[in-house]
């Protein structure tokens, strides 16, 4: 049963970094909606973005799973034959989590795509050939120094006409917008119920972790890893998605 995200509540003598440990799964799901505007928006349309994108007998990949939302969601959309979803995650408890998730959902729907759930780190992944890959939230916590490389990787591993879906936090060139975005970030917040110390403190334990760019680092970078177009689909606030076309 997913928890009420308390982890803030109290005052911390120390903040220290956010990692994806026992604590955090066990709230993850209650955190992440009510700190990402239109995630679960995002979720469902990766699945009906994925469907359209999968090609018959093809992996996808969903690259920092997490819980699973993101597979759990094409899972119930694709459609195209002998498919099969590889989500992988470097946190243990994640891992363990998202498993029995998704055999909760195979116990309510039958005929799902498969999936492996497989832990591990994605910037040491030997991937192979696949038609769609999701990083939903992952880049973010990606070192900087080795983005473009996942990045070359994936579109490496991509087949013709594949797809990537690339869901960040964004950061701004303007001051002024970057200023009005994040402060309305702090109000979506606020309207969600975190008071104002549970925002300092998340904000002190994940600004040394979460490093996000701007949408046309993103874009530039995308170029460089060697993807013929990408172009965003979605924003709320300072959060998109990206479709990466090979």
């Amino acid at each position: 049963m997913t928890e009420i995200d308390k982890l803030f509540a109290k005052p911390l003598t120390q903040v220290s970094d956010f990692v994806f440990d026992d604590d955090v799964v066990r709230v993850f799901p209650d955190m992440i909606k009510r700190s990402v505007p239109g995630y679960p928006t995002i979720v469902e349309t990766i699945g009906l973005i994925a469907g359209q994108y999968a090609q018959s007998d093809s992996l996808i990949y969903d690259l920092g799973c997490s819980l699973g939302a993101a597979t759990q969601s094409m899972r119930r959309h694709v459609r195209a034959a002998g498919c099969r979803i590889i989500a992988v995650d470097s946190s243990a408890p994640m891992v363990e989590r998202c498993q029995e998730y998704l055999r909760a959902q195979d116990a309510m729907v039958e005929e799902l795509t498969p999936v492996d759930v497989v832990q591990g780190d994605i910037t040491q992944l030997e991937l192979q050939p696949c038609s769609v890959v999701v990083l939903n939230f992952t880049l973010q916590f990606i070192a900087p120094s080795q983005r473009l490389g996942l990045l070359t990787a994936i579109h490496q591993a991509l087949l013709p006409g594949g797809l990537l879906i690339l869901s960040e936090k964004l950061a701004f060139a303007d001051p002024q917008t970057q200023q009005s975005l994040e402060a309305m970030h702090y109000v979506f917040k606020r309207a969600n119920g975190y008071s104002e110390l549970e925002i300092a403190q998340k904000r002190s334990a994940i600004e040394k972790v979460m490093l996000p760019d701007t949408l046309q680092a993103h874009q530039d970078r995308l170029a460089n890893a060697g993807f013929s177009h990408s172009h965003s689909w979605f924003q709320s606030l300072n959060f998109c998605s990206i479709m990466a076309h090979k």
